[in-house]
C-alpha cells in the first residue's frame, strides 16, 4: 500500500514505523502535521490508500479523516481517551498498559478499534516505556490493523470494544505537583517519571523556577530536610524526600533564555559548586539504587563497561571520564570488553545541548568531537581484548560510528541506528567513520547510508554489514545472550590467534593510512561546520535543541514532494 505517515515529529515511534512498513514492501512517505492547508496538499499529492497518525498534538481534519481512512496509534489501553494517557498511567501506578490502533473521527480518541496489545508497565521513565513497550506494541497493533484492512474487516466500535479506559483530560502541572513535604520517595519518583522527556516537573531549586527531568532513586544517601539539595556527583543532585532521597539528574531553568534542559550540577554551576560532593567509593562496581552514569563488572574473562548517559548524549567531560574507565579496563585480566551503553540509548554522539549553552559552542563543539574522537581511537587501537559493542539501546550520528569502532556490534532487534550525520545541518562527521565505515558496507554502500539520512533497524543494518549480529531477544534476554557469547569468545581455544589477526590487520591498516590522517582529514570538514562561513549546523542544532516547530518536512522524508519518487 501507499502509506502516508502523518506526525508531529520524526520521532522515535515514527522512525520505527517507517522502516518496518518499508521492510514489509510497502511505500512510505511522511508529512509533518503543520497545517491543514500543508496536510491536505501532502494527501492530494501522495494520494496515499492508508494514513497512519503514529505522533499527533491536534486532530487530524475533517477534509482529510472523512475521505480517507486515517488510523491513529494511542498510547493507551482500549476506552482511553485523552492527551496525557502514558502520563496519567505511570503517576497512577498502572500495572500494566497498552497501545490502540483507531480510526479517526470527529470525536479525539473515540473511532472504532483496530487493534490493540497490552504490556506490563515496568516502574520508568515515560520515555524509556515510550521508547520501548509503546513502540513495540504500536509496531505489532499496526501490522495486526493492516491485516485486518487488507481482509476487509470492519473495526469495533468504541462503545463495543469494552476495556477499562476512561476518558482523562490533558495532565497539567498541578497534577504533577511534587509536595516535598508529603510526599514519599516513591510518590516523587512516578511524578518525575511521568513527565520526563516532557513536559517535566515545575518546581524549584535554589529558590530558582525550574522543571525537573531525569530522577534516580537513592538507597544509601538521605538526612535532610524534604526538598533540601544535600550534595553533588558529578552532573546531578541529591534531594532529601520524607522517607529518604533521589537524585535529579538534568532540569531546565525557568529563569534562562532560551531555556535548555540540562544536567542539573550545570545549570546551577555557582550553587552545586558549594554542595558536599558525593563521589562513589570502587566507582565501577555497578549499584542498584543511586545515580550511577558509568559502571564496570566482570567475570569468566568478560569485562562488562556500562555508561548511561541522558538521551545518549555524551559531552566533553562524559568523554573524558568514559576514556579513563575504558583505559582502566583494557588493564583488567580479562580478554574480552563489552562497551553496554545504557538502557535506552548506546550512544548519540556530542551533547548538543552543553554545545549550545556553552559561551561558545564552536569551541565547545571542537572540544567535544576532540573528546569522543580519543574513546573511538583508543577502542580502534586496542590490541589487549577483543572488544564488543552490545546495543541493547539506540545509537546515532557520532554514537553509531563509536560503537562501530569496536571488533564486533552485536545489536538487539528493536534497535534502531541513525548512522548518518547530515541531519544536523550538513555536519561532516568524525569519529573515523571514513576508516570504519567504507570497509563494512563498500564505498557505494557508505555513500548511500551517509546521504540516505534516513534510520535503520538492527536488522536492515545487519544486511547491510554495517552491524555483526541481530538478536530477536528482548531487553533482558539480550543482556544475557550477550554474556553467554561473550565468555565464549573469551574462553575460545583460537582466542589468541584471533587477537594476533586483529593486531595484524591494524598494522596493515596504519601502513596503508595512518589513522592519524583520518582524524586530521575528518577534523578539516568539521572545523568548517563550526568556524566556517555556512552557520547550517548552529541553526540546526539550535533548533534541535529549542525543539523548534516544523516549518517544512525534509524532501528525504517527504518523498510526495520529490517530483521523481513521489509517483
Amino acid at each position: 500500500m501507499r502509506i502516508l505517515l502523518l506526525t508531529h515529529a520524526f520521532n522515535g515511534l515514527t522512525q520505527r514505523l517507517h522502516a518496518e512498513l518499508g521492510a514489509l514492501g510497502h511505500e512510505v512517505s511522511v508529512e509533518f502535521d503543520i497545517a491543514d492547508a500543508v496536510a491536505e496538499e501532502a494527501v492530494e499529492l501522495f494520494r496515499p490508500d492508508l494514513i497512519i497518525a503514529p505522533y499527533l498534538r491536534r486532530a487530524i481534519p475533517e477534509s482529510i479523516w472523512s475521505r480517507h481512512v486515517c488510523l491513529i496509534v494511542h498510547p493507551g489501553i482500549v476506552g482511553d481517551r485523552g492527551p496525557s494517557a502514558l502520563d496519567w498511567a505511570i503517576q497512577e501506578g498502572e500495572s500494566s498498559w497498552g497501545v490502540t490502533v483507531l480510526q479517526a473521527e470527529e470525536q479525539m480518541d473515540a473511532g472504532p478499534i483496530w487493534a490493540s496489545e497490552t504490556f506490563d508497565l515496568r516502574a520508568a521513565r515515560k520515555a524509556s516505556v515510550y521508547r520501548n513497550e509503546v513502540t513495540e506494541a504500536a509496531c505489532r497493533a499496526v501490522c495486526v490493523a493492516l491485516e485486518r484492512l487488507a481482509a476487509g474487516h470492519r473495526p469495533v466500535p468504541l462503545a463495543e470494544a469494552g476495556g477499562r479506559g476512561r476518558l482523562r483530560p490533558l495532565m497539567r502541572q498541578s497534577d504533577r505537583r511534587i509536595d516535598w513535604e508529603r510526599d514519599a520517595t516513591a510518590t516523587v519518583l512516578r511524578k518525575l517519571d511521568a513527565a520526563d522527556g516532557f513536559p517535566g516537573v515545575a518546581d524549584e531549586l535554589f529558590g530558582q523556577p525550574c522543571h525537573l527531568f531525569d530522577a534516580w532513586p537513592e538507597s544509601g544517601l538521605g538526612g535532610g530536610r524534604p526538598g533540601e539539595i544535600l550534595g553533588r556527583r558529578e552532573t546531578a543532585l541529591l534531594r532529601a524526600t520524607v522517607d529518604g532521597a533521589i537524585w535529579i539528574g538534568h532540569v531546565r531553568r525557568g529563569d534562562a533564555q532560551p531555556a535548555i534542559k540540562l544536567p542539573a550540577a550545570m545549570a546551577f554551576a555557582a550553587e552545586a559548586a558549594a554542595l558536599p560532593d558525593l563521589p562513589l567509593a570502587d566507582w565501577w562496581r555497578a549499584r542498584q539504587a543511586t545515580w550511577q552514569d558509568i559502571a564496570y563488572s566482570e567475570g569468566d574473562g568478560v569485562g562488562l563497561l556500562h555508561f548511561e548517559f541522558y538521551n545518549g548524549a555524551m559531552g566533553t567531560r562524559q568523554c573524558e571520564r568514559l576514556l579513563q574507565a575504558y583505559r582502566w579496563a583494557c588493564t583488567r585480566p580479562t580478554r574480552v570488553i563489552v562497551l553496554a551503553g545504557g538502557a535506552d540509548f548506546w550512544s548519540n554522539g556530542i551533547h548538543l545541548n552543553l554545545i549550545e549553552a556553552a559561551r561558545s559552542p564552536a569551541d565547545e563543539s571542537w572540544h567535544n568531537i576532540q573528546a569522543i574522537d580519543d574513546l573511538a581511537e583508543a577502542v580502534i587501537t586496542t590490541e589487549s581484548h577483543c572488544t564488543v559493542a552490545a546495543l541493547r539501546g539506540n545509537a546515532g550520528a557520532g554514537g553509531a560510528f563509536l560503537a562501530r569502532a569496536a571488533d564486533l556490534v552485536w545489536a538487539r532487534s528493536g534497535v534502531l541506528l541513525n548512522p548518518h550525520y547530515k541531519n544536523m545541518g550538513n555536519l561532516y562527521g568524525s569519529e573515523y567513520w571514513t576508516y570504519l565505515l567504507p570497509p563494512r558496507v563498500g564505498e557505494d554502500g557508505a555513500r548511500e547510508i551517509m546521504r540516505n539520512r534516513l534510520p535503520l533497524t538492527a536488522r536492515a543494518a545487519l544486511q547491510r554489514g554495517f552491524i555483526d549480529d541481530c538478536l530477536e531477544l528482548d531487553a533482558d534476554g539480550f543482556a544475557t545472550e550477550v554474556l553467554r557469547r561473550a565468555a565464549e569468545l573469551a574462553a575460545a581455544p583460537d582466542f589468541p590467534r584471533r587477537l594476533q589477526a586483529k593486531r595484524d590487520a591494524r598494522a596493515r591498516d596504519e601502513a596503508r593510512k595512518p589513522l592519524a590522517r583520518y582524524r586530521e582529514e575528518e577534523l578539516q570538514m568539521m572545523r568548517r561546520n563550526f568556524y566556517g562561513f555556512d552557520p547550517s549546523y548552529h541553526v540546526a542544532r539550535y533548533r534541535f535543541v529549542l525543539k523548534s516547530p516544523h516549518s517544512w518536512t525534509p524532501r528525504h522524508l517527504a518523498r510526495h514532494r520529490d517530483p521523481v519518487r513521489g509517483r
